[in-house]
């Protein structure tokens, strides 16, 4: 699995991820740090013909999942998350990686069905703080990780 930067081509295949409009996932990689996971059998440099994919840019099946997250204050907020449950695990150890180096905590939402996120903040040493705010009346949980 390599992790890399998001680019605004990556788009389309984050929009299948993440069940969001393109344009959605196009600002998100403007307006937050967005990571990207990817197989690493896929050879980046690989020719690829426009009619070999159904989506403009990037297709879905090279990516593994991706994480977006910000900093504000004292704390880094993940965003967003998802992909596959290994792909979860690698991905939220960026913003960790990142808050640990400026001292800062991580904070993460979870929908109570995302069972391979909680996997992921578990492995990694997140608390689950219970429950968190409602995202069009959908449920989350808060998980935090001091520093």
């Amino acid at each position: 699995m390599n992790i890399r930067d998001a680019l605004e081509a990556d788009a389309d295949a984050l929009a299948s991820i993440a069940d969001s409009p393109t344009d959605v996932m196009r600002n998100l990689v403007h307006d937050r740090t967005v990571r990207v996971a990817e197989d690493s059998t896929h050879d980046p440099n690989a020719d690829v013909q426009a009619s070999d994919t159904q989506y403009d840019e990037s297709n879905p099946e090279d990516l593994l999942g991706f994480v977006s997250f910000d900093a504000k204050d004292d704390t880094v907020h993940v965003t967003q998350i998802g992909g596959t449950d290994d792909a979860c695990v690698e991905l939220l150890a960026e913003p960790v990686r990142f808050a640990e180096g400026e001292s800062m905590t991580v904070e993460l939402l979870v929908p109570p069905e995302a069972d391979g996120v909680k996997a992921a903040a578990d492995q990694l040493g997140f608390r689950n703080c219970g429950s968190g705010p409602r995202f069009e009346n959908a449920r989350t949980e808060k998980f935090q990780l001091e520093p």
